[in-house]
């Protein structure tokens, strides 16, 4: 393993640096390209979310709120809660800014591809809508691109195993339940064996139902998890009002101390909180219009919209308050692992000696959510390089590195989903950049049907 962890090591500044052109350079083109619509529509977004804008007619498998749910199911995990404690173990709080810069440019790059999974969707041989960057790159950009989409597969049969996931909770585990004392019973056990063991049952129960049964658990699961986080971080920010501001203040300031950045300098710092910002809410990376691309709807601009929300929701908002819970207990100074631990700490300290019980189960919540959703990327990216029924077989191979996960130390897994999602990014956003003309086209036309629509009310 620590051979292999040296390989990927060596290759992922290679690929970073090309993902932060894409979502930093192409994502502020994009911004200004759609002239910040997208921003102003937000508003109306929440209101297709919630399903006023909705025809039962209309082609796909789920709805606006089933889809967003599945995606956010995806991205609002542990990415949010360890992901953001990595980042500030390896670069300060300062890297919450570029995080924050990231996902304002992300909701933008959300709106282009997953406007674009719906404008060019394929019917599959079973009569159901298929969408993704797989899809919008062979149709839009022509069969030359081909490559292009089969290059993106490649990487995401790596990129969407839950082996992060994993590998997190079972730290949370080890930490919290610590098994070896509490469960001194059954002897010297490889607990990290049974745990993955254990969470692979789980996730086969459920990912072998198809998408229906992931978007039905996903949309029961996303909700209630928010919630009581966003409960638990309320108390925490209640007793320790104080702090808040503060803490906001240090990741603005610590983002432009150059005395305190650290992994290269000033550029480190932006490239470590782009690559933090992307495995949180995964703008760029082309998995949200797989799920995007099912929604039942006709329109296009509609579900680019919806799928802003994502990123608002996942890094604005989530892991906002996991950053200013983590500065505001002085864990960051505290926690010498990377990893979970330092959000562990912080939540212990917070809440009078329980909080890391109640971070085990909203990490339950979240691990489980994000192995139920995860898998469909995979299916998908394996049933376009060959058929629908192949491609189920990336299941049995899913379930099995979630085991694999369990076992392997945090670097491993972090620098193997780092070089995948890296490698994703590049042939995404290129389509994405490449057809964003024509998605300014149809927010021409959609904002033009509005006005009518309006005018039409208003008379």
């Amino acid at each position: 393993m620590q051979a292999f962890n040296k390989v990927l090591s060596s290759l992922i500044p290679y690929a970073e640096w090309a993902m932060l052109f894409f979502v930093i350079c192409g994502g502020l083109y994009l911004v200004f390209s759609s002239r910040f619509l997208p921003y102003r529509y937000f508003r109306h977004a929440i209101g297709i979310t919630a399903g006023k804008y909705d025809d039962p007619d209309d082609p796909g498998e789920v709805s606006h709120l089933q889809a967003l749910s599945s995606a956010v199911a995806a991205t609002v995990g542990l990415g949010n809660i360890s992901g953001v404690a990595i980042a500030i173990y390896m670069g300060g709080p300062g890297v919450i800014f570029w995080i924050w810069v990231t996902a304002i440019v992300g909701m933008c790059i959300k709106f282009y591809s997953c406007s674009l999974a719906i404008m060019y969707r394929e019917t599959d041989d079973r009569g159901i809508p298929q969408g993704g960057p797989m899809y919008y790159i062979t149709q839009g950009m022509g069969k030359r691109a081909k490559p292009l989409a089969v290059f993106f597969c490649i990487a995401g049969l790596v990129g969407f195993l839950g082996v992060f996931t994993a590998n997190q909770f079972t730290q949370t585990f080890m930490n919290v339940v610590n098994p070896d004392q509490s469960i001194a019973l059954l002897g010297e056990t490889n607990w990290k064996w049974i745990v993955g063991i254990c969470l692979a049952i789980i996730t086969s129960l459920v990912i072998f139902g198809g998408l229906k049964k992931i978007a039905k658990v996903a949309t029961a699961i996303v909700p209630f998890m928010v919630v009581l986080y966003f409960l638990a971080v309320a108390v925490v920010m209640i007793t320790n009002a104080g702090q808040i501001l503060p803490s906001l203040q240090l990741i603005v300031t610590e983002a432009f101390n150059f005395d305190t950045m650290v992994k290269g300098g000033f550029w480190g710092l932006v490239i470590l909180g782009v690559r933090r910002a992307v495995f949180s809410n995964e703008a760029g990376l082309g998995s949200a219009p797989m799920y995007h691309g099912q929604s039942k709807t006709k329109e296009p601009i509609q579900e680019g919209l919806v799928s802003m929300l994502g990123p608002f929701l996942d890094t604005i908002v989530v892991c906002t308050l996991t950053a200013v819970v983590i500065i505001l207990s002085g864990a960051y100074l505290e926690a010498e692992g990377n990893g979970i631990l330092m959000t562990l700490i912080a939540f212990e300290k917070s809440l009078f000696g329980v909080g890391d019980i109640l971070l085990m189960l909203i990490v339950s919540a979240f691990a489980l959510s994000t192995l139920f959703t995860y898998s469909y990327y995979g299916v998908k990216c394996l049933s376009f390089l060959t058929n629908p029924k192949i491609g189920k077989w990336f299941n049995v191979y899913f379930v099995a590195t979630i085991i694999f996960a369990a076992v392997a130390t945090v670097d491993l897994v972090i620098n193997l989903i780092d070089l995948a999602y890296a490698l994703m990014c590049i042939p995404n956003m290129i389509a994405v950049l490449y057809l964003s003309p024509k998605v300014n086209k149809a927010m021409k036309l959609y904002r033009e049907k509005r006005k009518s629509l309006l005018l039409s009310k208003d008379l």
